[in-house]
């Protein structure tokens, strides 16, 4: 007997887009980012996530003058280590950028301080919820103050308090990590809370994501896994490797084994460091117990565990001892490329998406017209 999926035609491969429909995509996606680009002053809204030891001056300069906003990751350096960093930024881009601080640093006045001397234009704060005092800071110092929200709840709060955009971040990201996922946080945030900029993060790796949350209601992207394989970036060969090797699967959150020992979760790639984390909780733990060790004492060298372990990696190119902090968008890293062709890449993904449903609309539009016509 005849299969009746045989009388049924293969339906025709889409159109590649026309000059027009490209240029009318590429149109569409400005307007899109518009918000976003705006706030940041540059011509895509692709911010550079701050990775420790990875977004230094060189890196980030290259996404400014790519077209993308670039931020310094200061994570544990010195008020004289960020003025210097800030300066040698200057030094290589003219575009604007941007730099993270830790809420948690201890010397973090100091560092707002500097971000007001030297006129940084942005200031990301990360690693918890600023203070409304901490956010005036940075406003009365001239400076444009970013935040993450964890939920709607705390993003209104932030801005309430003053931040001037918010960062949404899921538990795809790499390196410290929430537990909701990008796109259950940004189904929760986007539509009600327009009051401000919001840009998307974790787990963003092609063009075509970021589009599908600029018409959620982003105003632009946050990107850094994409960015350590970029051939600005100074991150040791061994470790650029273990990116292009790696796949989703591999970039695992780091595992608490008992709660009484509580360990921040950070998305990292599998090494015997990692299966070493574990055997170490269980001798510290087994030691507590046996009363040879305070609780405190306990935590303290579970936390320490992990103490220089991703300048091990990154600069050393220690990828079995050292941290391997990755998203899991890691997957979609698939060789070293310059800055220029990461972000070109992302933007014609974006673009082409657009310009491809413009053609398929217009079809749907003549196949309408002539089913019309033969009534």
């Amino acid at each position: 007997m005849t299969d009746a999926i045989s009388y049924a035609a293969a339906p025709a491969p889409a159109p590649a887009p026309t000059p027009l429909a490209g240029r009318a995509a590429r149109a569409r996606l400005d307007r899109l980012w518009q918000r976003g680009c705006d706030f940041l002053g540059t011509p895509t809204a692709i911010m550079g996530g701050a990775m420790s030891w990875v977004s230094e001056r060189r890196l980030v300069a290259a996404i400014s003058d790519a077209g993308g906003f670039g931020v310094l990751a200061c994570g544990s350096m010195g008020p004289d280590q960020l003025a210097e960093e800030i300066a040698a930024t200057r030094a290589l881009t003219a575009r604007p950028f941007g730099v993270n601080l830790i809420n948690m640093h201890p010397a973090l006045d100091r560092l707002l301080d500097v971000c007001r001397e030297q006129a940084v234009g942005h200031v990301v704060i990360a690693g918890g919820l600023p203070s409304g005092a901490t956010l005036r800071r940075i406003k009365d110092g001239g400076a444009k103050a970013l935040a993450f929200a964890p939920t709607l709840i705390a993003g209104r709060r932030l801005v309430k308090q003053g931040a001037d955009a918010l960062v949404i971040e899921g538990t795809e990201a790499g390196g410290h990590i929430g537990p909701v996922s990008t796109t259950v946080l940004a189904q929760e945030i986007l539509p009600d809370l327009r009051e401000v900029p919001v840009f998307v993060a974790g787990g963003i790796g092609r063009g075509e994501t970021i589009l599908s949350y600029l018409e959620l209601g982003a105003s632009g992207v946050q990107i850094g896994t994409r960015f350590v394989c970029a051939t600005e970036c100074i991150a040791h060969p061994s470790f650029k490797q273990a990116f292009i090797r790696a796949s989703a699967r591999d970039a695992q959150p780091s595992v608490q084994i008992d709660p009484r020992f509580p360990v921040i979760p950070v998305r990292a790639l599998a090494n015997e460091a990692s299966k070493r984390f574990m055997e170490f909780q269980r001798e510290v733990i087994a030691k507590v117990d046996a009363g040879a060790m305070g609780r405190d004492e306990g935590i303290l060298e579970i936390e320490h565990f992990w103490a220089g372990a991703l300048r091990r990696a990154v600069i050393d190119g220690d990828v079995e001892s050292g941290s391997l902090m990755a998203g899991q968008s890691v997957g979609l890293v698939t060789r070293e490329q310059p800055v220029a062709e990461i972000l070109a890449e992302l933007t014609a993904q974006a673009e082409t998406a657009l310009a491809r449903r413009a053609g398929d609309e217009a079809s749907l539009g003549m196949m309408a017209d002539q089913a019309v016509g033969a009534l």
